[in-house]
């Protein structure tokens, strides 16, 4: 309730308002309000009261799509006409000034605007259609459209006078509707026939904060790149308006051969990791992302069910929460001095009010300060930080068994397992350190080996590929290495060398990508790991089921993903391409107690070419793809690049 406050227009903050995102009520009563703003982004706004203010207009209550009840008695200057504008603005309406308006509210909405259509049809084909050339240049068109536009609303009437001004108001927006859709008219003067990505109609609702404040800023909207064309032949311009509800113009392959093997297509391309929001920030570098779990899906039984279409992503001094449908940016948390390498969520349950026990998800994000935040995302809140390494965090990951332990990757060459505990109602907690692992270099990647999660971790570094006995019971909490895995080298075999990729495929294949051009290396963690051998920091030779070609690049921290559930592994290059791998023909031999190597390099699948983007209308300098992720159902993919551009592609 804010009645009574004496408050104008002005004193209705957006910055502040569009944070208050699950506000269903608000009492805005007895005040001096000429207008809304038209950035207020309540999107969950049920009921409002503006009675005894000084409103003028009411078109901007269409920011609150899902209102139910709606009050503005005496307010001098509105009208009648004022109530058939909200009836039709509104389609969820149903109680305005206290009287049920669900039957009118209908007949506006259908029969109004059925009548309408056709009356500007008529006017268009009587009076204008034999006015337009067959080839028509810009200017004719805006000539045309302004004559149309001023006769149809003087000549079209329907309906008491008392509704004229109503009237005149849909005339004019179904009119202008008429021109964009039915005849393909471009209403602007910007007639260049190449295909664009509609910018997100969305203005970012942020100014850039200069103080180091730890706020998860909302409805800080993502800028869209426009101008995407994405195929070597001219189109004509896609007409449809956009909404960030809509899926914007789809893309398709970069040449006319791949266009009959596209398993993917692009969906998005958001710039959301901006320094200080600049729209001028292509450098910003975007690291990592991981799709949230579902709370609903019975813990974390079938992957598939467990997860969402919501990813968070990180990069420069933000974490990002994106709708990979929409491409809508839902949640964004800055850090003015940090930058964030690593994320990744767990599921708690937590006493936070009613006294009842509840399923919550926790984003862990961390970076060059060695400080992992940890995030309430529902509650937009960052209820606490660990102050885990005195250097940068390269990465980290929470136990699949057990949901409080965090592993914590840092370049002082250790990797600590940390209790972050629960939080009480107050968001109170205790984090604790469990075990420290020492390691020869700097950790880049870790994995817990599925079949024993809470025994054994594995670990790619500058310098090798370790694994470490992480079991709890044992007494010692600083230990060293266990056993460091030796590959083929160019003639031998080698243990030094880079390991700036890896990831389990299932329960047994490891995929590891070193230093190694052109080569990615599948192999098996049972055949490779003597787990009956006593002492530690054993060499072990990695038993290679297979070698996945890649690119040539002797570019480095290019990292790879798996997708288990549909065994795929993908990985990007220095060219912006995601090389993707299904290698579901090949897991089942492997997995055999004979199973034999591959003998040739598995080719890719598929190779996703970079679309053709301009950025401030000029081509991009070199694009890495830091990183790619699929949800996974592998439903989508996002791609993380260096850029400052984050790509979300869609299985077709």
């Amino acid at each position: 309730s804010l009645s009574k406050l004496q408050l104008k227009t002005g004193d209705l903050d957006p910055r502040l308002f569009s944070r208050l995102r699950h506000l269903q009520k608000l009492d805005l009563s007895d005040n001096l309000l000429d207008k809304f703003p038209n950035s207020l982004t309540l999107p969950d706004l049920r009921v409002l009261n503006c009675n005894n203010n000084k409103l003028e207009d009411v078109t901007a209550l269409k920011q609150f799509p899902l209102l139910e009840e709606l009050t503005y008695e005496n307010n001098v200057y509105l009208t009648l006409n004022d109530d058939y504008k909200v009836m039709f603005l509104l389609q969820n309406l149903r109680l305005l000034n206290g009287k049920d308006i669900t039957k009118l509210a209908n007949h506006v909405r259908r029969v109004n605007s059925r009548k309408l259509t056709s009356k500007v049809t008529a006017h268009w084909e009587k009076f204008f259609r034999d006015q337009l050339p067959e080839k028509y240049t810009a200017e004719q068109v805006k000539s045309i459209k302004k004559k149309f536009l001023k006769s149809v609303q003087t000549n079209v009437v329907y309906g008491p006078s008392s509704l004229s001004e109503f009237t005149r108001w849909r005339v004019k927006m179904i009119a202008e509707e008429f021109l964009a859709y039915s005849l393909g008219l471009e209403l602007n003067s910007d007639t260049e026939p190449e295909e664009k990505m509609d910018e997100n109609e969305e203005e970012s609702t942020e100014s850039p904060r200069e103080a180091a404040e730890d706020v998860a800023q909302v409805g800080d909207f993502s800028s869209y790149i426009s101008n995407v064309t994405v195929t070597p032949s001219k189109r004509k311009r896609n007409h449809s308006k956009s909404s960030p509800g809509n899926k914007r113009s789809k893309s398709q392959a970069s040449t006319e051969e791949e266009a009959e093997d596209v398993s993917a297509e692009p969906l998005h391309f958001l710039q959301c990791h901006s320094k200080g929001n600049s729209r001028e920030d292509f450098k910003t570098q975007l690291w990592s992302c991981v799709f949230e779990p579902v709370l609903d899906s019975g813990a974390r039984k079938d992957p598939i069910v467990s997860s969402s279409r919501t990813v968070a992503t990180c990069g420069g001094e933000s974490v990002c929460l994106i709708d990979c449908e929409t491409g809508t940016v839902l949640k964004k948390y800055k850090v003015a001095t940090e930058e964030f390498f690593s994320v990744a969520w767990t599921t708690l349950t937590m006493v936070i009010s009613d006294s009842r026990k509840k399923a919550h998800n926790i984003l862990a994000a961390a970076g060059r300060r060695g400080i992992v935040k940890l995030i309430h995302v529902a509650a937009d809140f960052c209820y606490g930080e660990i102050k885990a390494h005195k250097k940068p965090i390269a990465t980290v990951c929470f136990s699949p068994t057990q949901e409080t332990h965090l592993f914590t990757a840092s370049y002082d060459k250790r990797i600590a397992l940390w209790d972050i505990g629960i939080p009480d109602c107050d968001y109170n907690f205790k984090a604790s350190q469990l075990l420290v692992l020492e390691t020869a270099s700097i950790p880049l990647r870790i994995a817990l080996v599925p079949t024993c999660p809470e025994q054994y971790l594995l670990a790619g570094c500058e310098d090798g590929c370790f694994a470490w006995n992480i079991k709890l019971d044992k007494g010692q909490k600083s230990r060293p290495f266990e056993a460091i895995f030796q590959f083929p080298d160019d003639e031998s075999m080698t243990t030094s060398h880079r390991v700036d990729g890896l990831a389990f495929l299932n329960d047994d294949v490891v995929v590891s990508k070193s230093s190694k051009p052109g080569c990615i290396y599948l192999w098996s963690w049972s055949r490779s790991f003597d787990a009956k051998g006593k002492g530690c920091q054993r060499t072990m030779s990695a038993v290679i089921l297979a070698e996945l070609e890649w690119s040539t690049t002797d570019m480095s921290y290019l990292t790879l993903s798996t997708c288990p559930a549909k065994e795929y592994v993908f990985c990007g290059d220095e060219k912006g391409s995601v090389w993707m791998y299904n290698l579901s023909g090949y897991t089942t031999a492997w997995g055999s107690a004979k199973g034999k190597r591959s003998e040739r390099r598995i080719s890719p699948t598929q190779i996703l070419k970079w679309p053709e983007l301009r950025m401030n209308g000029e081509q991009p300098p070199e694009i890495l793809v830091n990183n790619v992720v699929a949800d996974p159902a592998f439903t989508y993919l996002v791609v993380l690049t260096s850029v400052n551009i984050t790509a979300i592609w869609k299985k077709s």
